[in-house]
């Protein structure tokens, strides 16, 4: 049961879509299998799996990425709800280093979005009473957690929102990217 994949704007971020198989109940996903996504090009051993609920739209979680030896590869998804997810490269020598890519992941439609280690990570939400689930192939380092500013204008995201954000109190005072010095390198990811 391959889920469908495909490459967003980095190469290496993936749009993922797993099968769904309907009848007069509802329908049924297999939304992680091993060796089925290993061999579309997600081979990750999670560790973790995280829940988010956010209650209003517009409501923006990001940018994160753990610094090593704690880096996360992640594996996002909407339970319910939309999000604009997003993923930045951030691995210094990269061709695309400070480029990002997006997708719309929606509860209904059960995709999902692949962001690698040396990708910064976040989302906002599209649709009230969101929940958000994600897969990490690392632990929580609370030393290691880091950020970028969600509108720092080197990274131009084009985020879709109406007004201001909903932000954390951490996700408003995150660093710029061009003070930012990067612990991921190209070379060695």
């Amino acid at each position: 049961m391959q889920p469908e994949v495909r490459s967003l704007e980095l190469d290496e971020v993936k749009l993922v879509t797993p099968r769904r198989f309907g009848d007069a109940r509802g329908w049924f996903s297999e939304t992680w299998n091993a060796a089925d996504w290993a061999a579309v090009g997600v081979d990750c051993k999670w560790v973790q799996d995280n829940h988010s609920y956010s209650r209003d739209v517009g409501v923006l979680r990001g940018l994160h990425f753990q610094c090593p030896p704690f880096a996360q590869a992640k594996l996002v998804r909407a339970l319910k709800g939309r999000i604009f997810d997003v993923a930045v490269d951030i691995r210094a020598g990269s061709p695309t280093y400070g480029r990002w890519a997006a997708a719309t992941l929606t509860g209904d439609g059960g995709e999902q979005l692949f962001v690698p280690r040396g990708f910064a990570h976040g989302f906002c939400t599209l649709a009230p009473d969101t929940e958000v689930a994600y897969k990490v192939d690392g632990p929580y380092a609370s030393d290691h957690d880091a950020g970028l500013a969600w509108d720092d204008p080197d990274l131009a995201i084009e985020w879709p929102l109406d007004g201001a954000p909903l932000l954390s109190d951490k996700d408003g005072c995150q660093p710029s990217f061009a003070d930012f010095r990067s612990p991921f390198s190209f070379e060695n990811r």
